[in-house]
């Protein structure tokens, strides 16, 4: 204590009192306290940066084996599941693509008993020219052979779909012929299962020749298989060799049929539908298909959809389990145990088992388009509030007469200050003020009278506007120093000069009909590319009828997830009778005739209708042109329909320019109304000639499904520049009216040679315009002008296609220098 009794204040550092540093020991403790803290445990050794590094790409690596392992495993067990016991027989399809070859001779030498089988005559096609079944103990497999029709192309097409093996049968000397070639063409772009090769009459050659004749023919399908063997098929033992190859040989995975359930029918019953099992009703013509075959590709659902190649959608009723009529062992049949959720009923028919009844309520819809609401959109009855806003516009309303006559200038001042409120007035309040005329008789009389003696008094001055033209003293002038017949003469040259060029896109204006009246649903774009263009705006009609999905591209990878992780239903290798209903009878009788009938079951949605579009690329052996909404025949996945197409450029912009002609060796988007298919799925494009027969003029793949799609289609106005004087031309034969230059005004110029610019003035009467561009023009340069629209397909759609005609090559049309154009 201080003196006095005062509290000693204690000291306060100043600003500048100095301060050391800290001791920078890493911030971390010492080894001593790490020591007292643990009490005698020893601590956890830490990996350094490096262990932990290479800790982690042994994992990766690691796990990337794992995943190779299993992908392996899986692939390994769909390869030995195919022709075994758990799964499908094996289903080879044995073609002829050469017209002196006979098919027939290859199935009858894999049918002899040299090869060590067992013959099933009547387990094949029922209906079909040359069908078998064939069990091999040896290899433990089994197998389904199928020969179709050569002649029928659509036969052929769905066959190689669902078929697991294709045999293709080569002359010795020559290989394929031209049809054999189309063929070939058609199953590259659909998707080329796996396949093998064979010949014949190579054993009838003499034995020095047999080596050079293989060695012909390996170098003539070099250019279609690079790595095929081929297979000589002219004893058993070489049937025995070609079957342990099919049986072995790795399996090629088709996108759009290894995730939708597909099946060959074997045998099918068709039971019509009478008054008493249709509900009680009048007879209606469609009946019950019942369709037996092995299940192929991924489980089936019986709520799910069936899709009938070439006879359209149906619904399943239930799912048979009949036994198995191809069975690899001939001992006792194993009992089958039920997988997962489905429930074995007893159907009451020996071993006919019911697998799966369809419930109403989760059995999916036929429906395709969507409901048209036609009082859609319709304004509902007016408010107390709306009655009396209307009738105080009613009394405000004036009605101005404008004197006829004048120059355009006046008639469009009158217009710009007493016309223009009555073009935009508010739409609401015009429908109250005619609701509101049919709620008093005597004031609604007299408002109706007066209202149509103003709309016919308007309609008197938009003529009178519109007819005018608004000649003045210096236009009368200049029109005094033209010749109207040199005029009408130099029109006609200039249009022959330029219908030799063949400008894209180019089109006459018309002599007759003013240009604003025939092109009135065209527009001028600043730019193609960075205009906007409102894909919702005046939509037509057939849009109310289809279905659009927010993201197309989400919905997809959901479906097809979820198709790849089915695991309920019908499984795969099963052998099974589907009840399909409301069927018409030609489905039977196209059965009965021998063609196959192949059923795929869809994917949630794709029953639906939408605006389909397909990437494709003229096929090479097309030489006929393709006119854009031309009808066409179009294989899509397990689809074929008959369609109108609209074209256009393959770009990523928001905007599509419309190809008139499908162009040669570019790609083209074809956009179409058809049922939604998710992708990946082949495309292939026909087109149907007089006489019946189709050529196979384009083919592709699915793109997508979207409705917002703009497809511009332009047309170009041509003008020639008649007076040039640096920057500024007088150019004419692109209009010839003056309104119609006033019209287009506002629409940018461009010419052949790169120079842009507008227009400035219009020059008399006969359609003479006074233009402005960047650079000065040359006098052999042309004047262009860009107008656009949007385009839609039209509704053609139609999924009966008739089968075609035998195909015969064309002969190929004359060179163009031997066509005289006049």
């Amino acid at each position: 204590m201080a003196a006095g009794g005062e509290q000693q204040q204690a000291h306060r550092p100043g600003t500048y009192k100095q301060k050391n540093k800290q001791h920078k020991h890493g911030k971390h403790r010492t080894k001593g306290e790490i020591g007292r803290e643990n009490k005698g445990r020893v601590a956890v050794m830490a990996l350094t940066k490096k262990q932990r590094r290479e800790t982690r790409k042994m994992d990766r690596r690691n796990k990337a084996n794992q995943l190779r392992r299993n992908k392996k495993d899986l692939v390994l067990t769909e390869k030995r599941k195919l022709g075994s016991r758990d799964g499908p027989p094996h289903l080879v399809a044995v073609i002829a693509l050469h017209a002196e070859v006979d098919a027939g001779a290859v199935t009858k030498i894999l049918r002899g008993e040299g090869v060590g089988g067992v013959v099933h005559e009547d387990q094949g096609v029922t209906g079909a020219k040359d069908s078998f079944g064939l069990v091999l103990p040896r290899f433990k497999q089994r197998f389904i052979f199928y020969r179709p029709d050569t002649a029928d192309l659509h036969a052929l097409l769905d066959v190689a779909k669902i078929a697991d093996s294709l045999v293709f049968v080569l002359e010795s000397t020559e290989g394929w012929d031209s049809y054999g070639e189309y063929c070939l063409s058609c199953f590259f772009a659909q998707g080329l299962p796996s396949h093998a090769l064979v010949c014949q009459g190579v054993a009838d050659l003499a034995v020095k020749k047999r080596s050079e004749s293989r060695r012909v023919l390996s170098r003539l399908v070099e250019s279609h298989f690079p790595d095929a063997r081929l297979f000589p098929v002219d004893s058993e033992q070489d049937a025995t060799l070609l079957l342990r190859h099919l049986s072995a040989q790795k399996q090629r995975r088709l996108g759009f049929r290894s995730r939708r359930s597909h099946l060959l029918a074997q045998r099918a019953t068709y039971i019509p539908n009478t008054s008493q099992n249709g509900g009680g009703g009048p007879a209606t013509g469609l009946g019950t298909l019942c369709v037996s075959g092995y299940i192929r590709g991924s489980p089936l659902q019986v709520n799910r959809l069936v899709h009938i190649t070439g006879h359209g959608d149906f619904q399943l009723s239930q799912i048979d389990a009949p036994a198995d009529p191809l069975p690899i062992v001939t001992a006792a049949p194993r009992l089958v145990k039920p997988v997962r959720d489905v429930e074995m009923m007893d159907g009451g028919d020996g071993d006919v088992r019911v697998l799966m009844k369809a419930d109403p309520e989760k059995r999916e819809s036929l429906q395709a388009e969507a409901e048209v609401d036609p009082m859609d959109g319709e304004q509902t009855w007016p408010t107390e509030a709306e009655l009396e806003e209307a009738e105080e516009a009613r009394k405000k309303r004036r009605v101005m007469k404008v004197p006829k006559g004048g120059s355009l200038f006046s008639l469009f001042f009158w217009r710009v200050l007493f016309g223009f409120a009555r073009l935009y007035v508010d739409v609401c309040l015009e429908k109250c003020f005619y609701m509101l005329l049919f709620l008093s008789k005597d004031a609604g009389s007299e408002c109706a009278s007066e209202g149509d003696d103003d709309d016919e008094k308007e309609e008197e001055e938009e003529e009178e506007e519109i007819s005018s033209t608004g000649c003045t003293g210096a236009d009368q002038k200049y029109d005094e120093g033209l010749d109207e017949a040199e005029e009408g003469e130099g029109l006609r040259r200039y249009r022959e000069a330029r219908a030799n060029e063949m400008f894209p896109d180019e089109v006459d204006t018309p002599l007759d009909v003013p240009a604003k009246t025939r092109f009135q649903k065209y527009r001028g774009l600043k730019s193609f590319r960075s205009s906007p263009w409102d894909p919702l705006e005046n939509l037509p009609p057939d849009y109310s009828r289809i279905y659009q999905f927010q993201n197309f591209e989400r919905m997809r990878r959901r479906i097809l997830a979820d198709a790849t992780s089915e695991e309920e239903g019908a499984m795969e290798g099963w052998y099974v009778t589907l009840h399909i209903v409301d069927v018409p009878p030609s489905v039977m009788e196209s059965f009965q005739t021998g063609k196959p009938l192949v059923l795929v079951s869809l994917l949630p949605h794709e029953q639906k209708m939408s605006v389909m579009h397909m990437l494709v690329r003229q096929h090479p052996s097309n030489t006929e042109p393709v006119k854009t909404k031309e009808d066409l025949v179009f294989q899509c996945g397990f689809r074929r329909f008959r369609a109108s197409a609209i074209f256009s450029q393959h770009t990523s912009a928001d905007k599509h320019k419309m190809e008139r002609f499908l162009r040669p060796g570019a790609p083209t988007v074809m956009s179409v109304y058809a049922p939604i298919t998710f992708p990946t799925a082949g495309v292939l494009v026909f087109k149907q000639r007089d006489n019946g027969m189709q050529d196979l003029v384009a083919t592709g793949t699915l793109l997508s499904c979207n409705p917002q799609r703009v497809v511009l289609k332009r047309i170009v106005l041509s003008g020639h520049p008649f007076k040039i004087n640096r920057r500024s031309a007088v150019v004419r034969y692109m209009f010839f009216n003056r309104d119609d230059i006033l019209w287009f005004k506002p629409v940018e110029l461009r010419t052949k040679w790169g120079r842009r610019g507008h227009i400035k003035e219009a020059l008399g009467t006969h359609g003479h315009m006074k233009c402005v561009f960047d650079n000065q023009l040359r006098s052999q340069d042309t004047v262009l002008m860009n107008l656009y629209k949007r385009v839609y397909p039209h509704w053609t759609y139609d999924p009966y296609v008739p089968a075609p005609l035998p195909w015969v090559k064309r002969e190929p049309p004359p060179a163009l220098c031997d066509i005289d154009m006049e």
